[in-house]
């Protein structure tokens, strides 16, 4: 949760110096992830008669009934965030990902529509514009991080996906391709990090340090013997602290973070799935952290670390999924985007006009070449 404006703007400021700087590039736009918190996941339909005279459908179509599946009373406290098509549905013939082109009378959209509290989306938003950039789309956070830490079986067949972050843990359910459950806990690696600042009265600063340098999160794995030195606030002299100290300190507060994520997901049965669990963030880089998982859930774990050259480290998920998701932004998906009620949600890129099916030249472009294109044209209006 965003509790300074003007904190969250400077933060982002001098991230996407630091980018532009290591880049050699100008950056105005950018791809935001709102976070899980209070996020309402539900079924959507909509339909509406085809409007062409010819009976073929076009983008004002898929436009049409995507505005018709948002025609719903909201409470006022809450907005819309994003719509995801899960299938389109002409004159009864089901599972179409993109119907333009077709012919048709009645045009159906089938989806799944994510609303979060007003307040979390302002303030995602106004953070950003502080910060003197726009944004080309919001993406949900989970849900971008599912698309690069799982892989496409685990996705259909269902996994738990947790992400241990700084300031929060965040469980994501991944079932049939879509995201069907979430739950946040309001502590992360800060939580530790204060932890030790506070137990070993130093300086959060070093206490930072420590965990990164000799954390671990399985006490088990350390011993006594191993120590190292600690600056402790109003002494001359550090004084020597075991790595088994500090890594009881590490897992206490994971402990009581999965314990809590634990109880959320054997609510909802999320174990039944085959997929077993993954786990990504930065936290999740200390050692051992695989190890207290498997014991607290009493499932199988796995760490998801991206392996793209220079971004091998648990803590780039996230940024690398929201950039992930937006290259892959289909035209159907950009039309729906159009169309919802946040006027920030632009498109990163315009969708492609369709034309009438025997207009259209033979297509002798590669799968391979498709896909490149599709980046390149992403790569260069996001960083236009």
């Amino acid at each position: 949760m965003i509790v300074d404006i003007d904190k969250a703007a400077a933060a982002i400021r001098a991230a996407v110096n630091q980018a532009e700087e290591k880049a050699s590039i100008k950056i105005d736009r950018v791809v935001a992830g709102v976070p899980a918190n209070m996020l309402k996941i539900e079924q959507v339909t909509g339909m509406i008669a085809v409007g062409d005279q010819s009976k073929e459908i076009t983008d004002a179509d898929v436009k049409n009934v995507a505005a018709a599946a948002l025609v719903r009373n909201l409470p006022p406290e809450r907005e819309i965030l994003s719509l995801a098509p899960t299938e389109f549905i002409v004159d009864g013939f089901d599972d179409i990902k993109d119907p333009r082109g077709m012919i048709g009378v009645r045009l159906e959209l089938r989806g799944i529509l994510f609303t979060v509290p007003k307040t979390v989306l302002h303030n995602t938003k106004r953070a950003i514009e502080k910060a003197g950039l726009t944004i080309g789309s919001i993406v949900v956070a989970p849900l971008a991080a599912a698309q690069v830490a799982l892989s496409a079986n685990e996705r259909d067949f269902g996994t738990i996906l947790i992400d241990v972050g700084g300031g929060q843990t965040t469980a994501a359910v991944m079932h049939d391709n879509k995201l069907k459950f979430t739950d946040v806990d309001q502590e992360g690696g800060e939580y530790i990090t204060k932890d030790i600042s506070v137990v070993l009265n130093t300086g959060f600063t070093d206490a930072e340090k420590l965990k990164r340098d000799y954390g671990n999160a399985d006490s088990l794995a350390t011993h006594d013997t191993e120590q190292f030195p600690v600056t402790v606030v109003g002494k001359t002299e550090p004084v020597m602290i075991s790595e088994k100290y500090l890594a009881e300190i590490i897992e206490a507060r994971l402990t009581q973070i999965f314990k809590r994520i634990d109880a959320a997901l054997q609510q909802i049965n999320a174990y039944s799935l085959p997929g077993g669990i993954v786990i990504t963030g930065g936290t999740t880089a200390l050692p051992g952290i695989v190890e207290l998982a498997q014991d607290i859930f009493n499932h199988p774990v796995k760490r998801y670390i991206p392996e793209e050259m220079g971004l091998r480290h648990p803590a780039f998920t996230q940024g690398l999924g929201l950039i992930q998701s937006a290259a892959q932004m289909t035209d159907v998906d950009i039309l729906v985007a159009s169309v919802l009620p946040t006027p920030t949600l632009q498109a990163v890129r315009e969708p492609t006009p369709t034309a009438a099916p025997q207009a259209k030249p033979a297509d002798k472009t590669t799968p391979t070449e498709k896909k490149s294109s599709v980046f390149k044209r992403f790569i260069g209006n996001f960083f236009e």
